[in-house]
């Protein structure tokens, strides 16, 4: 069941029934829509609130978070612009919905537009999670991530994101005082059962510091 409001982003949001859990914010890969990751955050968070938006940029009929002008190439003007538009929906979901600010869960190009947030936006999240990232900014923003925790899980056998654009990213964002931690899975660029174990662990991990 769907209790969205009328917000800057088709989207679905999903109360969580305790309000000491940060909430996630669900960020589809290419093709997906706001419905795509709700089963997994629900299995990952049982008690947490769900947002999820839909993505505003059409690639041949499938949505996307920006645009991009090639596989692994981003239109990063396009990308600096939706990361904004992104950070904007998710401050006016959170007066909407009265939530803390969230852990983005990304997959995919999801994932990527949460790698540009924190960098862009650091303040909009508590958190990531990001399944199968790649650097998203050339040149990123000088930016204070001190102690934000994120994880980053590659796949070994992913043939989309070379393993070492994974790692800049991983090197990246500790360079900026994020409290990384990076794992390389035995995986293509789809998700499996070590993702879900990696990331069931993070997420009871902040869960727990949250409430410490």
């Amino acid at each position: 069941m769907s209790n969205a409001k009328s917000l800057s982003f088709i989207h679905r949001f999903e109360p969580g029934t305790d309000a000491g859990q940060p909430p996630l914010l669900l960020l589809h890969g290419t093709g997906g829509d706001e419905t795509d990751l709700l089963s997994l955050g629900r299995s990952l968070a049982p008690r947490a609130a769900l947002l999820s938006p839909r993505g505003k940029v059409s690639e041949n009929g499938m949505p996307r978070f920006f645009r991009r002008l090639a596989e692994g190439v981003f239109d990063e003007a396009d990308l600096r612009f939706r990361a904004g538009e992104l950070a904007d929906f998710v401050e006016e979901a959170r007066d909407a919905y009265g939530l803390p600010a969230p852990i983005a869960l990304g997959f995919s190009n999801g994932a990527n537009i949460a790698a540009a947030m924190l960098m862009l936006r650091p303040k909009v999240l508590a958190g990531a999670v990001l399944l199968r990232a790649m650097v998203p900014l050339a040149t990123p923003p000088a930016v204070d991530l001190a102690g934000k925790p994120v994880l980053l899980l590659s796949g070994m056998a992913d043939p989309i994101v070379p393993e070492a654009n994974a790692r800049r990213l991983a090197g990246q964002l500790r360079e900026a005082g994020a409290d990384v931690e990076h794992a390389v899975l035995p995986a293509g660029h789809g998700l499996g059962q070590a993702d879900l174990t990696r990331i069931e662990a993070w997420l009871q991990r902040q869960r727990l510091a949250a409430a410490a």
